[in-house]
């Protein structure tokens, strides 16, 4: 059975300081938790690099399970309907302005520990569009478990079909590249995985009935549709494996962030099929206006809540 490094109990022993002011003995006891989360996760044969890349990823992997959608009427240009809706990816309105070239840059906070940094950002890709995330440990939390992490998605823009996603990963000690690809006129995704330090390798086929958005891309699908109040959307998101989200909008709201303070809606979300059912929630506040910038993210999970806040937009 793993178990966290000891060098984490020396961390612990170490940083008897951070108790001096209560917001400090937060701290102390957040990287207690950490801890224990990182063995529960080993105790149950998960490891501890999926502790982080729930941590550091959930901003991606979450949102998009934030919100699209369905909508029906007219063709081309989607209508939020209250009520029961059509589980299905939505194409964007005609000259949908896609945010190329900008960098959405996030700080990822647990129990006043910042874990970490997520970037994603979006390029033009001859036809299709490419989006790339990094995600970077940070402060003390690097010590414990350091996070490199870069992921890549394409999809169509003229559909917001999923086309591949490529991820190198490393955490801890594992070293990873994962390539999965979406074949919908064969209805089925390949995934194919590495194990850098071992050569393992891996190689699963599953069936793909329709299009669906990914863990990455999905954070721009949320963009392009009208978040509009008491609306409910379900939509497929694939990793390989597709599993049906649920997202609710439910109210108005203004938050404040290191990038400013916005007028924002606030949709709740959690899967309601597939693998990632009961593994979770989120909050996302978007702005509310037509850009529908993600400017925060709270996200519950099985051992924490993770808060992510939106630092600045780069061009």
């Amino acid at each position: 059975m793993r178990r966290a490094p000891q060098g984490l109990n020396r961390l612990l022993r170490d940083s008897s300081g951070w108790r001096q002011s209560p917001s400090a003995a937060k701290a102390g006891n957040g990287v207690k938790l950490f801890i224990a989360a990182v063995n529960r996760c080993a105790t149950q044969k998960q490891g501890p690099r999926r502790v982080f890349l729930f941590a550091l990823f959930a901003l991606i992997f979450l949102l998009a399970i934030a919100m699209p959608a369905q909508q029906g009427q007219p063709a081309g240009q989607p209508q939020a309907s209250i009520g029961a809706a059509p589980v299905r990816i939505v194409a964007p309105r005609p000259n949908y302005p896609f945010p190329d070239g900008r960098s959405y840059v996030y700080s990822a906070e647990w129990h006043l520990i910042t874990a970490g940094t997520g970037v994603v950002r979006m390029e033009v890709a001859g036809n299709e569009r490419k989006v790339i995330a990094t995600a970077e440990s940070s402060g003390a939390v690097n010590v414990i478990f350091p996070v490199h992490d870069h992921f890549e998605a394409r999809f169509d823009p003229r559909t917001f079909c999923s086309l591949s996603i490529f991820k190198h990963s490393e955490e801890g000690t594992h070293k990873r590249e994962t390539s999965i690809r979406f074949d919908y006129a064969g209805k089925k995704s390949t995934l194919d995985e590495k194990n850098l330090k071992t050569g393992e390798t891996k190689h699963v086929e599953n069936d793909l009935d329709s299009c669906a958005t990914d863990v990455i891309t999905g954070f721009y699908y949320v963009q392009s549709l009208p978040l509009q109040m008491g609306a409910t959307y379900e939509f497929p998101i694939s990793d390989g494996k597709t599993a049906i989200v649920r997202a609710m909008v439910e109210k108005r709201e203004q938050v404040k962030v290191p990038a400013g303070t916005f007028s924002t809606v606030l949709v709740s979300a959690e899967a309601i099929s597939g693998s990632l059912k009961s593994k979770g929630k989120v909050w996302a506040w978007f702005s509310d206006d037509a850009s529908h910038t993600p400017v925060q993210m709270r996200a519950r999970l099985g051992w924490g809540t993770l808060l992510f806040r939106l630092q600045r937009i780069d061009k």
